[in-house]
């Protein structure tokens, strides 16, 4: 008597609801983004993009700890991430700055929105490089700049730009150059930290804590300048870090070759 084979299990309906409102709260501030920029309320722009990339952070960590994840999740978080990082600071570069260059003309004009369309292509492109190495990739690296550490560069230049007095129109020759680097180092293969796997345990240096408060100090001080320089820093630790992985392999190499007979 042959046994019974046992129905296939169907799969379950609907979607996990914490993580998903933090994915939700998040698109909704890269879209208020938007919104604001086109009112020319700058500032708020940039805090709902700064919102956007905290409620960001939070989503994967709540799943992880809450044990919802799900694919629906990983695709829903990408699309957010696609308006709140990759949409919502282009249109709010050109909004501010990049479309003032129509002002010197046709071909002016169509650099400041091909510049916006740049970061918006590269932004995607860079989501969707990320979805495809998922698993396979060194979580302690990123391959190229991740786009909330992009989006967050291109807002506190402006946030800096207009503490310091400088509006759009003054710098409408930087900020296409400033939107161009943040797309290229989205696509690049320029290794950054990805900070998911530091510190390993519950320990840290002593030096860490020193260095924390420090920053705190100097933010406290001057919040834009020091905001500045923390995140350009970052931006250029990637290219420095990824020459200095390419020259130590070549002296590995030499080492190699020198001890062969």
């Amino acid at each position: 008597m042959n046994e019974a084979t046992p129905a296939p299990r169907r799969p379950r309906r609907g979607i996990y609801l914490l993580p998903n409102l933090f994915t939700t709260g998040a698109l909704f501030s890269g879209f208020y983004a938007i919104i604001a920029a086109m009112g020319g309320h700058y500032g708020d722009a940039v805090l709902a993009v700064f919102v956007a990339a905290v409620l960001d952070g939070l989503d994967g960590r709540v799943a992880r700890l809450t044990h919802t994840q799900s694919e629906f999740g990983v695709q829903y978080d990408s699309l957010s991430d696609l308006v709140s990082f990759g949409l919502a600071p282009s249109l709010i570069l050109y909004s501010w700055s990049l479309s003032k260059l129509s002002a010197y003309g046709p071909v002016w004009g169509r650099i400041g929105w091909a510049a916006a369309f740049m970061y918006a292509a590269c932004a995607a492109l860079r989501l969707a490089r990320f979805n495809t190495q998922v698993g396979m990739a060194d979580k302690r690296y990123f391959q190229g700049l991740a786009s909330p550490a992009a989006a967050a560069f291109t807002m506190i230049y402006l946030w800096a730009a207009q503490t310091l007095g400088w509006n759009g129109r003054t710098l409408v020759f930087v900020t296409p150059f400033v939107a161009a680097a943040a797309a290229l180092l989205m696509v690049s293969r320029f290794r950054y930290f990805s900070f998911k796997s530091w510190p390993v345990g519950d320990r840290v240096p002593f030096i860490f804590l020193f260095v924390v408060v420090l920053v705190l100090v100097a933010l406290a001080i001057d919040p834009p300048r020091v905001a500045f320089g923390v995140i350009l820093l970052y931006v250029l630790s990637g290219p420095v870090l990824t020459l200095l992985g390419l020259a130590a392999r070549q002296r590995q190499r030499r080492r190699g070759r020198a001890g062969t007979p």
